[in-house]
């Protein structure tokens, strides 16, 4: 026993353990756990699994439910009245399914057993019931016998969704594939909806979740005369008109910077162009969500028309000449993605910024990432009269409204929403039993919110800047800054 094998020895070996091996699988196969599973597997597709091949395609985590719209699309064509299956016992979640089901046919407790569901995310308040591990038999576009399976992302392996066809015939197991890809894309069911790249308290996850759509009239944008109706010619009279100006060979991607001052309202404009254009597809970026501006670029070329909002640009797109600011790999990528979207395509880039002085000039210079610049100024006397009449419309608001607007030079949309808001609880509090009422009371609210102009608070809140004369003087301009008044800047392309 203690010599070696000799060559024919050792194949003969080989040769007995190759055949125990194959007899204990067919003994699993015909009376153990797996037998109804290896069954099902070689009933519908008339052939042993050692014959059987996969075809599977990879999708991004946070498209499952556009994986399982394409299936029941799928089924709903070839196979209504089939139902999902899936595979007993413990650890299956690692493998793949024909990997799965060939180690159950090796002797690995796994059994048939029923589909494995999760819930994921279809709107802003809706869920939907897709499946994360799971088998159904149907037929390829020819007839010939075919699985459909889909495994969601598992907890160690990486986050993707994966659509697998199982067939003893290659061309088939791929014309199905094909086949649902596509109709993954006619069902997709982000298209026309609002998207966010993070967190959502809106049944969302870690990745990509769903928000609700803003519904904002225009009188709810106060902005200097004629910058709205510019921003709309710019971004919605191009969506309006998009099939009549690709006839006359003109561009659809277009691309607007808003700048300004925190507070000034440059989140509300864009707000507002979300709810003008009710079927456009709008993906938002901001923090640390930028760095997927690649996988929303490709999302926004998909779902056209789309629009697609980076707020607070300057994080990723400081002028390298800057110094400190070094070089910033989601620039680039920031870069490409605008640049890598069709000239043809219906998407347009909104970016938002505090500070456009420090914006790397080949993002704002550039014809074709961004023409047009527009200024999103402090208001001027107009302005916040018409920002404490809006904030107000829920009160009954009598105050002389003339020293609140005299009081208040120089701040910020989100200051006169304080004020009213400040104004609004003194008054629930010193009537807690009838409807609040503000008076002339809110003009000495506003001063006591001048008061903390030189506090966190004040700062935070958009307050004025600068020295001051009066209860909250005109702030001092900075050179080639325009304060109080609405600028524009054009390119042409």
């Amino acid at each position: 026993m203690g010599d070696d094998l000799s060559g024919d020895d050792a194949k003969a070996l080989a040769g007995s353990l190759r055949r125990l091996l194959q007899l204990t699988a067919t003994l699993v196969e015909e009376g153990g756990e797996a037998a109804p599973l290896m069954e099902r597997v070689r009933g519908h597709l008339g052939c042993e699994l050692a014959r059987v091949l996969s075809v599977s395609t990879r999708f991004e985590v946070w498209e499952h439910v556009n994986v399982q719209r394409g299936a029941d699309a799928y089924l709903a064509a070839h196979s209504p009245d089939a139902e999902w299956f899936g595979v007993s016992g413990q650890h299956r979640g690692h493998e793949d399914i024909l990997g799965t089901l060939l180690a159950a046919r090796h002797g690995q407790a796994y059994g048939l057993g029923s589909a494995d569901y999760a819930t994921v995310a279809a709107g802003p308040a809706e869920t939907v019931d897709v499946v994360q591990l799971g088998l159904v038999a149907t037929t390829a576009p020819d007839g010939t016998p075919v699985f459909l399976g889909v495994r969601g992302p598992t907890e160690f392996g990486p986050p993707t969704c994966r659509l697998e066809v199982l067939a003893a015939d290659r061309a088939a197991a791929r014309a199905v594939g094909a086949e649902v890809e596509r109709l993954v894309r006619e069902h997709d069911g982000f298209r026309g909806k609002v998207l966010s790249f993070g967190w959502s308290e809106h049944r969302g996850n870690e990745l990509l979740t769903f928000l609700p759509r803003p519904t904002l009239e225009a009188d709810a944008v106060v902005l200097p005369d004629g910058v709205l109706e510019t921003i709309e010619q710019h971004v919605v009279g191009i969506a309006e008109h998009s099939e009549r100006l690709l006839a006359a060979g003109q561009h659809l991607k277009r691309g607007l910077l808003l700048h300004g001052p925190p507070g000034t309202g440059k989140t509300h404009t864009v707000r507002y162009l979300m709810s003008r254009l009710r079927d456009t597809t709008v993906i938002v970026l901001t923090g640390a969500s930028l760095r997927l501006i690649s996988q929303a670029a490709g999302l926004a070329r998909r779902l056209q028309p789309s629009m697609v909002v980076v707020e607070d640009v300057d994080l990723v797109a400081m002028d390298r000449g800057v110094p400190g600011a070094g070089t910033n790999p989601l620039l680039f990528a920031l870069l490409e993605a605008m640049d890598g979207i069709g000239a043809d395509a219906d998407v347009t880039f909104v970016l938002t910024t505090n500070r456009a002085d420090d914006l790397e000039r080949a993002l704002a210079d550039r014809p074709g990432r961004v023409d047009l610049a527009v200024e999103v100024p402090r208001p001027d006397a107009d302005g916040r009269r018409r920002l404490i009449e809006l904030y107000g419309r829920g009160v009954d608001l009598r105050a002389d409204l003339g020293p609140v607007v005299e009081a208040t030079e120089g701040v910020t949309a989100s200051f006169i929403k304080e004020l009213l808001r400040r104004a609004v609880l003194d008054a629930v509090r010193a009537n807690p039993d009838v409807a609040p009422v503000v008076g002339d009371e809110l003009a000495d609210v506003a001063r006591a919110m001048a008061d903390e102009r030189g506090s966190l608070t004040g700062v935070l809140l958009g307050g004025s800047e600068g020295p001051r004369s009066g209860p909250l003087a005109s702030p001092v301009a900075h050179p080639g800054v325009a304060v109080g008044h609405g600028t524009m800047s054009y390119r042409t392309t």
